[in-house]
C-alpha cells in the first residue's frame, strides 16, 4: 500500500478495478475515512444514483474475498493489502431492474455480461445467443453488411465456452435485429433476459451436501439456493427460512414452512471448504436477506452465528430495498404532481409492499422467464428434497480459478468430508450461574443478630451443620456430573461404532455427524497416533 505524507496527514491510494478489467480508477482517502466514503465518490464519478445496490470487494492474504463493510473503518479492514486493489461490483442485484437510472442499467449490464463470460451466469445455448447477439449490439451497433463479414464476432468474449455454432447463432440473431434501436432498450432487453435466469445475482459457493456431493450455493433477491451443473436443485424463499448460522465448517438454514396446512421445520446444512469461508457465506446469506425483507434498516438486527469459542457477530448497516423503492416511489409521485397538478397521471409503478411475502410475489411475478429455449433447472421449492436421484458430478459453474485476477479468483476444491447439523449450542455462563447459585444455597451466611443469641456450642454446631451441607451438596453434584458425562460417552461411542440398524436413524442425525467428524473421528486418529508411538 502507497502513502504519503502532506501536511501532516497521511493519504493512502488505492485502485479501483471496475467492470472492465483494463477499467481502473485511482482514488485517495484518509485513515479517518470509513468505506462508504470510497463508494460515495466512486457513484459520484460514474453518477450513479442507486449506490445501495454496490460494494467494494477485496481479496485478503489467504485469498478469501470479503465485502468491505462500510460502516467501519477502511484501513483496519484492508491494512495488510499491498497494493491495495478495489473491485466495484454489483452487491444486491435488484429484483425488479427495470427500475434502475439509465446509468444504473448500464452498470447492470456490464455487471452481468461479465457474469455471462466468467460462467456465473449459466444458461443455455439459446439464451447464450440471445445474449450474446445484443452484447454485439451494443459493442458494433447494427449489422452493415459491407462491414460486418464472415464471423465478425470471434474478436469479442461473449461466453463462456464460445464455440463456432454459438457465434454463428449470435450472428444469425444480430442480423435480424431491427436497425436504429437506441441503446437503453438494448440494456433493458438484455437485462430482463438475464433476471428470468435462476442463476441471475448468483455468486456460486463450493459446498457438500451431507452426502458428500459436490454443490453450489447461491444466494439473491429470492432466497437461497442450490446448484449442480448448473441447474437448480433446491430453492429455499426468504419467507421459508426462520434463522441462518454457521457452526466451525457447516453452513446452516433453518426452515418453517407448510404442509397440506402443518407447520414444519427443518434444518439442512452443507459443508465448506474452510471455518473463513463459511463464514464469508453467512455473512453474505444475512445481508441478501436483511436488504431485500427487512422493512428499513433504520434499527438493524443484530446476528450471531459460529459456536461459543468460534463465535461472530454482523449487523448490516445501510438501507433496504423496500426503502429505495419508496424513495423511488415517492420521488415519481412529486415529480407527477409539479408536471401536471391539475391532471394526475396514471402511476405505472406498483406501491411498495408491506411485507416480505409481498414483496416475493412481486417479484416471481413481474418479469417471466426467457423462453428463448429449455428452462435451464427443475425447480425444487420444497426443502425435503429427495436425494435418491442422484446428482451428477459437478462442472464448475465458474471459469474465475482459470483467471489470474485475485478479485475472480476461486481456489480449486479440495477434499471434503460429510456435513451437516444444528447443534444445541451449551451456554456456559449460563451453566455456571446455575452451579454457583446452586452451591452457594449452603453457604448462606447466619445473620449477626441470631449469632448473639446462641451460645458458644450452639454456634458451633450450627456452623458444624452448615459446613456439612455445603460439604453433602458438593458432593452429590460432583459424582452425578461425571455419572452423566460418562453415560454420554459411552452411548455416543457405542452408537457411532455399531452396525446394528437400530441406531441407523440416530446416526444420520446432523448432530451425530457433527460428532463424529468434528471431534469423535480427530480425537480418535490423535490418541491411535500417541498410543502408536507408545508401543
Amino acid at each position: 500500500m502507497f502513502k504519503g505524507r502532506g501536511e501532516g496527514n497521511v493519504v493512502y491510494k488505492c485502485s479501483i478495478r471496475l467492470f472492465g478489467d483494463s477499467e481502473i480508477l485511482e482514488l485517495e482517502f484518509q485513515p479517518h475515512h470509513k468505506g462508504l466514503f470510497l463508494l460515495d465518490l466512486i457513484c459520484e464519478q460514474l453518477d450513479i444514483q442507486e449506490k445501495d445496490y454496490f460494494g467494494l470487494r477485496f481479496v485478503d492474504l489467504l485469498k478469501q474475498r470479503h465485502w468491505l463493510d462500510l460502516s467501519k473503518s477502511l484501513i483496519k479492514q484492508v491494512k495488510d493489502l499491498s497494493p491495495l486493489v478495489l473491485s466495484f461490483r454489483f452487491h444486491f442485484y435488484p429484483a425488479d431492474p427495470t427500475r434502475l437510472s439509465f446509468n444504473g442499467k448500464c452498470m447492470l449490464f456490464q455487471q452481468l455480461k461479465r457474469d455471462l463470460i466468467h460462467g456465473r451466469l449459466y444458461c443455455s445455448a439459446g439464451e447464450a445467443a440471445a445474449l450474446g447477439a445484443l452484447i454485439v449490439q451494443d459493442e458494433l451497433g447494427d449489422y452493415d453488411r459491407e462491414i460486418h463479414q464472415e464471423n465478425y464476432v470471434s474478436n469479442l468474449k461473449l461466453a463462456l465456452r464460445q464455440n463456432y455454432e454459438l457465434e454463428k447463432k449470435i450472428i444469425e440473431l444480430h442480423r435480424k435485429r431491427e436497425p436504429g434501436q437506441d441503446i437503453v432498450a438494448v440494456y433493458d432487453e438484455f437485462i430482463l433476459i438475464a433476471r428470468g435466469l435462476e442463476t441471475y445475482g448468483i455468486d456460486p459457493h463450493p459446498v457438500k451436501d451431507y452426502r458428500s456431493t459436490q454443490l453450489y450455493v447461491g444466494i439473491n433477491f429470492s432466497g437461497i439456493s442450490t446448484f449442480s451443473v448448473g441447474k437448480r436443485i433446491q430453492h429455499f424463499r426468504w419467507p421459508e427460512i426462520s434463522k441462518i448460522n454457521f457452526e466451525g465448517r457447516m453452513f446452516i438454514v433453518h426452515l418453517t414452512y407448510t404442509v397440506d396446512r402443518e407447520v414444519k421445520k427443518h434444518t439442512v446444512g452443507f459443508k465448506c471448504p474452510s471455518g473463513m469461508t463459511c463464514r464469508y457465506v453467512w455473512r453474505c446469506a444475512i445481508e441478501q436477506m436483511f436488504f431485500f425483507t427487512a422493512p428499513n434498516g433504520q434499527n438493524p438486527q443484530l446476528y450471531t452465528g459460529g459456536s461459543f469459542f468460534n463465535h461472530s457477530k454482523f449487523r448490516y448497516m445501510g438501507r433496504t430495498e423496500r426503502e429505495i423503492l419508496s424513495e423511488s416511489l415517492h420521488s415519481l409521485k412529486q415529480s407527477s404532481a409539479n408536471s401536471s397538478p391539475t391532471k394526475r397521471k396514471a402511476n405505472s409503478v406498483p406501491a411498495t409492499p408491506s411485507s416480505p411475502q409481498e414483496m416475493t410475489d412481486i417479484r416471481y411475478s413481474s418479469l417471466p422467464r426467457s423462453n428463448l429455449s429449455e428452462p435451464l433447472g427443475q425447480f425444487v421449492d420444497n426443502p425435503m428434497w429427495n436425494h435418491e436421484n442422484g446428482i451428477p458430478a459437478l462442472e464448475t459453474v465458474s471459469e474465475e480459478n482459470r483467471r489470474n485476477n485475485p478479485d475472480e479468483n476461486i481456489e480449486p476444491l479440495s477434499d471434503f468430508y460429510r456435513e451437516s447439523y444444528d447443534p444445541e449450542i451449551t451456554n456456559i455462563d449460563d451453566l455456571n450461574m446455575a452451579q454457583a447459585t446452586f452451591i452457594g444455597d449452603g453457604m448462606i451466611p447466619i445473620q449477626t443478630t441470631a449469632i448473639n443469641n446462641m451460645t458458644d456450642s450452639s454456634l458451633n454446631a450450627s456452623l458444624k451443620s452448615k459446613s456439612l451441607k455445603k460439604f453433602s451438596l458438593i458432593n452429590a453434584f460432583i459424582p452425578s456430573f461425571i455419572f452423566v458425562i460418562l453415560a454420554m460417552s459411552i452411548s455416543a461411542i457405542f452408537i457411532l461404532e455399531t452396525d446394528s440398524e437400530f441406531f441407523a436413524p440416530i446416526r444420520n442425525w446432523p448432530e451425530m455427524d457433527s460428532l463424529r467428524f468434528q471431534y469423535y473421528e480427530p480425537l480418535k486418529e490423535f490418541l491411535a497416533s500417541k498410543i502408536g508411538h507408545i508401543f
